[in-house]
């Protein structure tokens, strides 16, 4: 039976969802895909060697929620810059039926990637943040901040590391921008110097050898990675898994097969899945002196979860084209 379909583009999306909407569904979607309530397949992913595409393909469902989702997700390098794009189509849970297709560019797989940061900021970091190491000068350079603000506010020093100085310097002075004059911010040029005495260590970046060593950890850091999330990539050195006093995943199965767990397969039997910490049935950081990990590899569950709140605050906004 033919229906309406809508069409929101990027800036209807924008409208439709904030940072801190976003960290409350993926919450609850960590906990509905750790406890058996979200339906996912396998991620498909793409390569375009000739112009440096790498394209993620991601679906799920959370059960009792009106849509269910498939995510594209797009990222070239090759003209020398990083060009991302993407959409989300959404279908009606109780028949099938397509209703919505979200031309965001990529907006809604950026905002639940730093929202799933902030989950785990609120279970894993400490209570108190001075300062923060962020490896890498990308999108999600900012919208990792963006989540741990939301859920850890008053930080007062952040230091940025890019293997690319010019553009490690523009991502601090946009995060100055970004954060207000309340939080220093800084570009540094060695890895080493960006993480000493960090509290937490975020690294966001495509690389596939170890950029953060075990030894250049404070006691009772959060180190929360996301950069690895296909076959080859890693940002951690191993002994940081294997010495974490909390070893914390979205996905014990996934991060196995794409995340930092790659390099440390042995350690996977010790990992708590986020999910299962945000349902209340495992603790998160319980001493300050713990060091605690996090490999993010990003879930459907996330992307779903994301569509539902855009849905849910879609009245009046995009084109509806009837049947």
């Amino acid at each position: 039976m033919a229906r309406a379909f809508l069409i929101l583009n990027e800036a209807e999306v924008r409208q439709a969802i904030d940072m801190a909407a976003c960290i409350e569904a993926c919450e609850r979607a960590f906990a509905a895909y750790s406890g058996g309530g979200a339906e996912l397949p396998d991620v498909i992913h793409l390569d375009v060697p000739e112009t440096g595409g790498e394209i993620h393909v991601k679906a799920g469902h959370l059960h009792g929620q009106p849509y269910y989702a498939v995510k594209v997700a797009s990222s070239f390098t090759g003209s020398g810059g990083s060009l991302a794009d993407g959409f989300v189509a959404v279908f009606d849970s109780r028949d099938g039926a397509p209703v919505a297709v979200l031309l965001d560019n990529g907006f809604l797989t950026d905002l639940r990637t730093g929202a799933a940061g902030g989950v785990a900021a609120r279970h894993l970091a400490p209570a108190r943040i001075g300062t923060v190491a962020v490896i890498g000068t990308g999108i999600q350079a900012g919208k990792q901040l963006e989540g741990l603000v939301e859920v850890r506010p008053d930080l007062s020093e952040i230091r940025i590391w890019g293997r690319n100085r010019e553009r490690a310097a523009l991502r601090a002075e946009a995060l100055r921008s970004q954060l207000g004059s309340g939080c220093e911010v800084e570009a540094v040029d060695e890895v080493e110097a960006t993480v000493a005495g960090a509290d937490v260590v975020i690294t966001c970046t495509a690389a596939r050898e170890p950029l953060v060593r075990r030894s250049w950890l404070k006691p009772g850091a959060h180190v929360l990675a996301l950069g690895s999330d296909g076959a080859g990539k890693q940002e951690l050195d191993p002994a940081i898994l294997r010495e974490a006093d909390l070893l914390v995943v979205d996905s014990r199965d996934q991060c196995v097969r794409l995340g930092e767990l790659q390099w440390a397969p042995d350690e996977a039997g010790r990992t708590v899945e986020l999910g299962t910490i945000c349902a209340g049935e495992a603790p998160g950081r319980t001493g300050d002196d713990q060091l605690t990990v996090c490999d993010l590899t990003g879930l459907g569950a996330q992307d779903v979860a994301a569509a539902n709140v855009v849905m849910s605050r879609a009245a009046g906004l995009g084109r509806v084209i009837e049947p």
